[in-house]
């Protein structure tokens, strides 16, 4: 018996996520992938159901019987994810994970029968083009099924014989205790071989010693630690290994409000966010992706200071082409469904006083970055100069007329503070000629009258007289991020005035 066809997405906390720091998978408690982009985070979707329907693509493995109760958790200090099924007839365990990438990339699915038995049925709906088109499927001699459409190419290799039911890929079988049938989907480019079948069990021990290994090196030993420690693991899957990016989430189109419309694609690379995740993985002790994320941000910067955008793709591309999917009706009906983001081209002014956070936090924490970052900090600042009186779309991306946002000036004055840090406890070179001296386009000339002004500016800066304003809570948020990574001896008095 097929799946029921009536069909509404999982509530977002029910999704769960696996993913090889290329990609992730999104899977719903009830067994199915519902969210794909493969092969990299920002590629076209092959699994779109939590977009639209089962018909835009997704992939289901579970117990036949309606009345089954599920439990989930993930092997500890692994992104290896294992839901136990139970039914009157038995107990089963879906194990589900995405093997660090090799020459290709995996997704394998295991059915392990606990107790009893079970009756199980798969079904796959593949839908390249973010759920728009439909493969040309063909079984090979060895039995593997082989789907491709355009550029993109699928493999399904699986010791469960498996057959088409109208434009579904279908298995029925039955798992008794001690049995374990296998699922391995694998990804390639189309005009690439078909790629070699995985040794599941190297595999799943490969992927459990990587995550087991990487999460043992938090060193944070306090309360709560299990919840950190999760919480970590996320964000590095969040992580594109081969560049250092760190996207703000694997996703697009969610809405901000059911059924609205501000419903954004956030498959790209935020400075903003990138820089809240690096100083949570620094604290916890991972140097290496802040040197990988550091090296991403100076390639991906490189060029004229005024063309600094706020995001970029994983690879550092900069142009991110907003359109519209009418095809897909949305999450929960909420349309439109965007690929790209324009939001890439806005003046954000607290970019600039985040990064130069991060760059901060990383001299706090002796991390070793290129010698290239203290002359791109410069060009920088010298460019914030210039502009940090303009009004700004702020951190909450409004497309209509730029404002003035507390918590925009109250970033810029953190830029400024962490140069100031940078030269009198750090030894970097002040910065040359250059900078605007006007006193409405920037708050000093040199460090002893930036001690002596700052706080004029910083207050000025507070209490702008614009409608459009943001309100009390956003600049408080502002004041603690300032306040509380200032370390200066002269500057944090100021900030508790303030």
């Amino acid at each position: 018996m097929p799946f029921a066809r009536l069909f509404l997405p999982s509530p977002i906390e029910d999704y769960a996520l696996i993913g090889d720091c290329l990609t992730t998978a999104l899977v719903s408690r009830d067994g199915s992938i519902d969210w794909l982009c493969w092969p990299t985070f920002d590629s076209d979707a092959c699994f779109a159901a939590m977009l639209g329907t089962p018909e835009h693509g997704r992939w289901k493995i579970a117990p036949k019987d309606a009345a089954v109760t599920a439990k989930r958790a993930y092997r500890d200090g692994t992104l290896i994810l294992e839901t136990t099924f139970s039914c009157k007839s038995g107990t089963c365990t879906l194990i589900d994970f995405m093997p660090p990438r090799g020459e290709a990339s995996d997704i394998v699915r295991l059915v392990r029968g606990d107790a009893g038995v079970v009756e199980m049925r798969m079904e796959l709906l593949l839908r390249f083009g973010s759920g728009a088109n439909v493969p040309w499927v063909r079984r090979l001699d060895d039995g593997t099924l082989q789907a491709v459409a355009g550029p993109d190419m699928v493999v399904l290799r699986s010791n469960v014989e498996m057959r088409g039911e109208g434009m579904t890929t279908v298995s029925d079988f039955k798992v008794h205790q001690g049995e374990t049938y296998h699922y391995v989907m694998t990804y390639n480019p189309s005009h690439l071989p078909v790629p070699e079948a995985i040794d599941i069990e190297i595999a799943l021990e490969e992927t459990e010693s990587f995550w087991t290994e990487w999460s043992s090196r938090c060193n944070f030993k306090g309360k709560h630690r299990d919840f950190i420690q999760r919480s970590l693991i996320t964000l590095k899957a969040m992580t594109y290994a081969p560049t250092g990016g760190i996207v703000a989430a694997p996703t697009t189109s969610l809405p901000e409000k059911v059924g609205g419309a501000r419903n954004w694609d956030y498959r790209f690379c935020w400075l903003r966010d990138a820089t809240f995740t690096l100083l949570a993985l620094i604290d916890s002790g991972y140097v290496e992706e802040a040197v990988a994320w550091h090296e991403w941000l100076l390639r991906s910067v490189a060029g004229a200071p005024a063309d600094m955008q706020i995001m970029y793709s994983i690879t550092g591309q900069r142009r991110l082409l907003e359109w519209q999917a009418d095809w897909l009706p949305g999450y929960e009906n909420s349309k439109p469904v965007r690929f790209g983001n324009a939001a890439h081209a806005q003046l954000q002014l607290d970019v600039y006083g985040e990064l130069m956070d991060a760059f901060h936090q990383a001299r706090v924490h002796k991390i070793q970055l290129n010698g290239e970052t203290w002359p791109v900090e410069t060009a920088l600042l010298k460019h914030l100069a210039q502009v940090w009186m303009e009004p700004d779309c702020g951190i909450w991306e409004r497309r209509d007329v730029p404002r003035h946002y507390v918590f925009s000036k109250v970033m810029c004055w953190v830029a400024f503070d962490r140069a100031v840090l940078a030269v009198e406890e750090f030894g970097r070179k002040r910065a040359g000629g250059g900078m605007a001296r006007h006193p409405r386009r920037h708050p000093c000339r040199d460090l002893r009258q930036w001690l002596r002004c700052a706080g004029k500016y910083f207050r000025r800066s507070l209490w702008l007289e614009d409608a459009g304003c943001e309100p009390a809570v956003a600049a408080r948020r502002g004041l603690s991020q300032a306040g509380r990574s200032a370390h200066h001896r002269h500057h944090r008095p100021r900030l508790n005035g303030a």
